[in-house]
């Protein structure tokens, strides 16, 4: 059973940083494409970015676009989210979510693609 643990989250200024993590066991990790999700009060869980297995490929929401970067260490069993000029809008539960992908180089953008789930790590942009 694949597992994944997210940590980082916490209370942070607007203009801030802040990195999350997610770590996984139970699998080989080489083998999901990951994707780190959000979810709002009241609203529905978007993704935030994507990236294959190979980690060469990725994908950032118009939302986060130029402020947050994916990333994978596939030797450590970790993907990472990197926000930065964080904003209050980007308030949320994180999530980061795998996906056993046969392709090495595919991204998957859908919360219906992912089989495993963290349970969440919560990020407030607040001053």
């Amino acid at each position: 059973q694949v597992q994944l643990v997210e940590s980082g989250g916490g209370l942070v200024q607007p203009g801030g940083s802040l990195r999350l993590s997610c770590a996984a066991s139970g699998g080989t990790f080489s083998r999901f494409a990951m994707g780190w999700f959000r979810q709002a009060p009241g609203k529905e869980r978007e993704v935030v970015g994507v990236i294959s297995r190979s980690g060469d490929s990725t994908y950032s929401s118009d939302s986060v676009k130029g402020r947050f970067a994916i990333s994978r260490d596939n030797a450590e069993n970790t993907a990472y989210l990197q926000m930065n000029s964080l904003k209050r809008e980007d308030t949320a539960v994180y999530y980061c979510a795998a996906h056993s992908a046969r392709l090495w180089s595919t991204i998957y953008y859908r919360t219906d693609d992912y089989e495993w789930w963290g349970q969440g790590t919560r990020v407030t942009v607040s001053s």
